[in-house]
């Protein structure tokens, strides 16, 4: 790592003896901000310039060389290798760290699940480590191959995080693209609207807007107990990100109430539907009680039965069956039960 060439001969020696156990991704950045990816197998030199690290801690030897590096504090090495899942921004005069949400990155693109980047950055080295593929992280990657400039560390940090933010852009305009799907279908009286593609959208939109909230208190109050440093690396412009955050957040609540006004409506279509079966169920049973009565009495094994002794005592007790359902059901259709 550039640490350990920097600060020490010896270390740096045995640095480019081997390659960095887990490294997934390395870049160079030459002083006028354009940058240089390099061969992970072959150990990473600044040349002049400051390094860009990123790590697999699915790697165990990634987090054995994480928190022994010896430019970093304490706090940040263990911070790098720790399986925390709640976001932090902590800082000091020397190193910035903490940990960022991400959309996980997918073989099609970001997915619903939420991973974790860990950060440490100081003038000479940008360090992050993460245990799944991360979303921003491509985009980050893919913005220097086609030409993005970045003039420090903490730069580094706002392009990232500033794709976190695009890359979440992006997923809240497919997310409101199911919810359209889902209520044309509802205003078209559609009885096959899948509940549970409005129930993930909404559980997605919870998740995202909780994290953004966490997000943006920990960029406010980063920005009001962390003084400036004099050392332009370091420093973090906050007021961008934080109004792309509010703008984000607002999107996204407006997402999650469409979405629980949609399962609203969808429980309303189906109480609505399951009413009108009912109503039907119960007019038909009103209309076939008085058949059900009298094909009882006449079912009954006793004498003295009427019409037991006449050859079409069958047609009769047929005929007063249709008779009494037919004026059950015209006194059903006068009162507007059965038309309704």
């Amino acid at each position: 790592m550039s640490a350990v060439a920097i600060t020490s001969p010896g270390d740096a020696r045995e640095m480019q003896a081997k390659p960095l156990a887990g490294l997934v991704f390395a870049c160079r950045f030459r002083p006028d901000g354009s940058s240089e990816q390099l061969n992970v197998e072959e150990p990473p030199t600044p040349d002049g310039g400051w390094l860009w690290l990123h790590f697999n801690l699915a790697d165990m030897r990634a987090s054995q060389f994480l928190v022994t590096t010896p430019e970093l504090p304490d706090p940040a090495r263990a911070l790098l290798v720790s399986g925390d899942e709640h976001q932090q921004l902590q800082g000091s005069e020397a190193c910035l760290y903490g940990i960022l949400a991400d959309l996980v990155c997918g073989l099609s693109g970001p997915t619903e699940e939420i991973g974790f980047l860990h950060f440490a950055l100081t003038e000479r080295v940008f360090i992050s480590s993460r245990r799944h593929q991360l979303n921003a992280i491509e985009a980050t990657r893919k913005a220097l191959r086609l030409g993005a400039k970045v003039q420090s560390p903490a730069a580094l940090l706002e392009l990232i995080t500033g794709q976190m933010i695009e890359s979440l852009d992006h997923f809240a305009d497919g997310l409101a693209d199911q919810l359209d799907q889902a209520e044309e279908r509802i205003l078209a009286d559609e009885l096959n609207v899948d509940r549970k593609v409005d129930g993930r959208v909404r559980r997605t939109t919870v998740r995202l807007h909780r994290q953004l909230v966490t997000l943006r208190s920990l960029i406010q109050r980063f920005e009001h107990e962390i003084e400036e440093s004099e050392n332009q690396a370091l420093n973090l412009r906050t007021k961008k990100l934080i109004q792309r955050l509010d703008w984000l957040d607002t999107e996204i609540v407006e997402l999650r109430d469409r979405s629980r006004l949609l399962q609203e409506e969808i429980m309303l279509k189906g109480s609505e539907q399951t009413n009108r079966s009912l109503h039907v169920l119960a007019i038909v049973t009103t209309v076939f009680l008085p058949a059900s009565l009298v094909a009882g009495l006449f079912g009954v094994n006793v004498g003295g039965l009427p019409l037991a002794g006449d050859p079409s005592g069958f047609l009769w007790v047929i005929g007063i069956i249709a008779a009494a359902s037919a004026l059950v059901y015209w006194l059903l259709k006068r009162s507007g039960t059965a038309g309704r």
